[in-house]
C-alpha cells in the first residue's frame, strides 16, 4: 500500500543545491578586466586606434601586434553591435485627449 495516506511530509528529502542565490551560473561578460577581449591588428597605428575605441566604450582588451597576421577584431566587433531594444510611444485610450492637440477625444478625432 502506498504511503500517501499514512505519512505527513516528504518521504525523500529535498536535494541541496550547490549554490544559492539569483543566476547562479552567469558567464563572465567580455572585454572587462576579468575578462579581457583578444585582439590582433597589423600595425601600431591601428593598436593606438583600437585604444582610442576601447576607452570610448569603456571595455579592457589584451591587443597583439603582427602585421604578418590577418587582423581580428571580431570580439570587438560583436561586443559593439549588441541589439538596442526598439520602443514605441503609446497610443492614447478612445476616452483621453488625443495627440495633435485639437482638445477632442481621441476617438472622435484620430482613432
Amino acid at each position: 500500500m502506498s504511503d500517501k495516506f499514512f505519512f505527513q511530509g516528504r518521504q525523500t528529502p529535498k536535494p541541496k543545491h550547490e549554490s544559492y542565490g539569483f543566476n547562479t551560473k552567469r558567464v563572465a561578460k567580455f572585454g572587462t578586466s576579468d575578462n579581457p577581449l583578444s585582439l590582433c591588428v597589423g600595425s601600431i597605428e591601428r593598436e593606438a586606434e583600437m585604444n582610442v575605441l576601447l576607452e570610448e566604450h569603456q571595455l579592457c582588451a589584451n591587443i597583439e601586434v603582427n602585421p604578418d597576421k590577418a587582423e581580428n577584431i571580431a570580439d570587438f566587433e560583436a561586443v559593439i553591435s549588441k541589439p538596442v531594444t526598439t520602443k514605441f510611444e503609446k497610443t492614447p485610450n478612445r476616452n483621453e485627449a488625443c495627440i495633435c492637440g485639437s482638445g477632442k477625444k481621441y476617438k472622435k478625432c484620430c482613432g
